[in-house]
Parts: C-alpha cells; sequence; structure tokens
C-alpha cells in the first residue's frame, strides 16, 4: 500500500471513520504523554494547572459546542450538517506534536534543524499522525522499513478529512532558511505528498487561490483560540501570578506591546486605549458596590472584589465560564456554497478584540514573565543539548533501539537528523528532564531503569 494513502479495510457499518479515528488517537501513547507536557506553569507545581493533554479537552469540548450550535442555528448547516465527531477529532489531535516544554522547546529543535527543514509543532502533528506514531505500516513486514529499506509507517493511518481538520497552514516549511529567520508553521517536505493528497481527496476542486482549511479545522482553531485566551488566564489567576488590579495597573509597555501583536492578528490596527477598554470592560463588576462610597471604601472593595475573583474558585469559574459563553456567542459563518468543506468560522470584531487581547496579554504578563522565564530558557537548553549530543559522533547510540534502528536505515543527514528530532518531540517534560540527567548529571538514573 502506498504510504500516502489510507487504509480503509475493515470499516465498521456502524460508526464513521471518524470514530475509528478518534478511537486511534485517545488509545496512541503520543495521547497519552499530552498529560506531561507544559500548557503555561511545569506540571510538577500543581495538579491545578492545565497540561497540553487537558488544554486538548477543553478545545474539543468548545469546538463541539460551536459545532452543534452551528448545525442547529444556521439554515445552511442544516442542510450541510457538520460532522461533530470530526470537530471533536481535531479538538484533540490539535497539540499531538508539540514538544516538551512548549514553545521554547519548539523553538529549540527549529533552531537545531533550520538548515533542513526546521520544526514546527503543527507539521510535527501532522507528521505523528501520517508517519512516527506507531500504528499501521504500508506492507506485511511489521517494521518502520520494510524490506529495500524504505520508510514503511502509515502512522495512525487517518482518513484524509481527519487529517484534513489539523492542517491549520496551507505550506509546506522551507528546507533551507537563514540562521536568524523566524518560525514557519505549515507542513514538513516529507509529508509533501500526503499533504497534497489530502487536500485533493478533500477537496477535489481545490483552486490554489483558496487558501485550504476546512470548516472541521477553522472551528478547532477558534476554540484553540477561546480556550487559550480564557483558561490560560485563570491558571494564572490561581498561580497567584494575574489579578484584575494587577492586570489593570500594568505597565504601559505590556499593553503597547499586546496592542501591537493584536493589531497584527487582527490585520487591523489597535490601539494601547482599545486594549486597555477590553480589560476595563472584563471587570467593570469590581466597583459595582462601591457606589457612593468615599473614594478609599471604594478602593478597598474594589481591592477585595479583585482578590476574590482570583483566589475564589466559584467567582473566578464562573468568569471564565461567561466568558467562553460570550465568545460562543460571537461565532459567525462565512459560506462557501460551492465548497462547503472549505466555509469558515469567525469571531466578530468586538469578541475577535476580547480574545486576542486575552491571549496576548497572558503570553506577555506571565510566559515572559522572569519567573516563567527561568523556567522556559532551562527547556530550551535541555533540548538543544540532548540534541547536539545525540546528533555528535556515535551520540545515536543513545537513542531507543527503535529509533537507532530508524536512524542506521536512513543514509541522508536530514533524515537522521529528523530521527532526533521525532524522538525528542516525543518526550513529556520530565523524561526530557531524566534523559539529560542521565546524560550530563553527576548523579544519573540506574541503568536499569528502562527508557
Amino acid at each position: 500500500m502506498d504510504p500516502t494513502t489510507r487504509d480503509t479495510t475493515g470499516a465498521e457499518p456502524y460508526r464513521s471513520p471518524y470514530r475509528r479515528d478518534y478511537a486511534r488517537l485517545i488509545h496512541s501513547p503520543a495521547f497519552r504523554r499530552l498529560q506531561g507536557k507544559t500548557q503555561v506553569f511545569p506540571g510538577d507545581e500543581s495538579d491545578f494547572f492545565r497540561n497540553r493533554l487537558t488544554h486538548s479537552l477543553e478545545v474539543a469540548q468548545i469546538a463541539k459546542s460551536i459545532a452543534i450550535r452551528l448545525n442547529n442555528t444556521e439554515p445552511f448547516f442544516k442542510e450541510n450538517n457538520i460532522n461533530i465527531d470530526l470537530v471533536e477529532l481535531a479538538g484533540l489531535a490539535h497539540d499531538l506534536g508539540h514538544p516538551p516544554f512548549g514553545h521554547n522547546g519548539e523553538a529549540a529543535l527549529d533552531q537545531c534543524m533550520k538548515g533542513i527543514g526546521g520544526f514546527e509543532g503543527n507539521a510535527q502533528t501532522f507528521r505523528m499522525l501520517t508517519r512516527t506514531e506507531k500504528k499501521d505500516v504500508a506492507s506485511d513486514f511489521p517494521s518502520p522499513l520494510d524490506a529495500k529499506g524504505r520508510d514503511n509507517r502509515l502512522g495512525l493511518n487517518f482518513a484524509h478529512r481527519s487529517l484534513a481538520a489539523i492542517l491549520k497552514y496551507d505550506r509546506i516549511i522551507p528546507g533551507f532558511r537563514k540562521i536568524n529567520a523566524g518560525l514557519v508553521k505549515g507542513v514538513f517536505e516529507s509529508e509533501k505528498k500526503i499533504f497534497n493528497n489530502v487536500k485533493k481527496s478533500v477537496c477535489p476542486n481545490f483552486s490554489k487561490e483558496k487558501y485550504f482549511k476546512t470548516i472541521e479545522c477553522s472551528i478547532m482553531d477558534l476554540a484553540d483560540d477561546i480556550a487559550y485566551s480564557t483558561y490560560d488566564l485563570e491558571d494564572t489567576f490561581k498561580a497567584g501570578f494575574l489579578d484584575p488590579l494587577s492586570i489593570l495597573s500594568s505597565p504601559s509597555g505590556i499593553f503597547e506591546r499586546v496592542a501591537l501583536k493584536v493589531s497584527k492578528s487582527m490585520d487591523n490596527e489597535v490601539d494601547t486605549k482599545d486594549v486597555i477598554s477590553v480589560f476595563l470592560g472584563l471587570f467593570e463588576g469590581l466597583s459595582e458596590n462601591a457606589e457612593n462610597s468615599s473614594p478609599l471604601v471604594m478602593a478597598a472593595n474594589c481591592a477585595l472584589a479583585s482578590s476574590q475573583l482570583a483566589s475564589n474558585g466559584y467567582i473566578r469559574t464562573k468568569f471564565t465560564a461567561d466568558l467562553v459563553s460570550e465568545f460562543l456567542a460571537g461565532v459567525k459563518c462565512q459560506i462557501d456554497a460551492k465548497r462547503p468543506m472549505l466555509s469558515q468560522v469567525r469571531l466578530n470584531p468586538e469578541t475577535h478584540l476580547k480574545v486576542e487581547a486575552l491571549k496576548h496579554f497572558t503570553f506577555e504578563a506571565t510566559i515572559m514573565s522572569p519567573r516563567l522565564r527561568i523556567s522556559e530558557q532551562r527547556g530550551f537548553d535541555i533540548i538543544k543539548a540532548l540534541f547536539e549530543k545525540l546528533d555528535s559522533e556515535k551520540g545515536h547510540m543513545l537513542l531507543p533501539h527503535d529509533f537507532r534502528e530508524l536512524y542506521a536505515g536512513f543514509y541522508s543527514d536530514a533524515d537522521k537528523k529528523r530521527v532526533i528530532a521525532d524522538f525528542i518531540a516525543g518526550m513529556t517534560d520530565s523524561y526530557a528532564v531524566e534523559f539529560y540527567g542521565r546524560i550530563f548529571s553527576e548523579n544519573p538514573q540506574t541503568i536499569f531503569k528502562p527508557f
């Protein structure tokens, strides 16, 4: 079987290919490992904070809610139902390829791979689903390489429409980029053939003038933004990094940086006042019980309300739930009647501004804060050191047997480095630290503990 096609044999009449793909995903080791990958705060700090797995569950739930709502409120989708299973699958799978230590782990791997295709989380997700995750192979030879040494892997062997649901970026990442070039999001050159086959299969009349992104992917992408903008903020409240008053009293430089990022993401000029007005609107309830009070009493009441919103679980949960409901109500459709699968969802301008402002503020005020930057830099250094060690002379001998077999079976330097990147990208945060310790620590783990 051609590795760029999907096996449809054995499909049961009582479930769709998307339900089968859903089952394949949730039973995969890569999906389980998401519980050990950082969302905002390191998982060893508290069992309250979200990780990549819980984030994916939340994205799937929000995406499913959007699809159900559209199927029941939009005349077009009443006749052309969005597949709920497929939308949920996209939400669950969208972060599968993210490496340990979040975006800093991604940046470290991209730096190591920049001259040979780079590294990017979304591209790795597609690669894992179509190639690296252990489920199916293209022949009866149960090995990643066939008898002639050709790549035999099919990954989880998803249906093309399932794969299309996680294709957020319609581009192939360049094989070579300058050393100072930024991250490029897309699909690796190694998966170009299956990428093109997916597009042809899902939308035979696809025109290159149009950006390829399915309605299911569009819903998942929007749900990801909603989850990121609300639940990551909730985690920062719980962690004590932020509260409403500390947000409103943030240095002007943070609001300026947020305004620049929001302008770029919305493709529309947004100034600092617009961003500040978003947060003033979000937290205007802080002073609702302080009317006709003296300035001192009003200040005390606002401080108390701010503290309670951040620390009281009931109030905090209601705040985020109300935000999600508001954002869901702001979802609008852009119908493509000729190619329904390429219809899109958008947020109305007011809601879009709120989501983007929250998302970028959390990043600037929390992820870029000195306390988290120390942890993030440590993650970057660990990933880079691991790659350089494994890529050194005889470094591949440190790989587990299955990865060592793949490494030995490939001839090009690019393919060998990609095997190393695949191995590191699949690690959890704790496993990366442990593996690093085995190599570099003065007190390494016992050799009898398996990889």
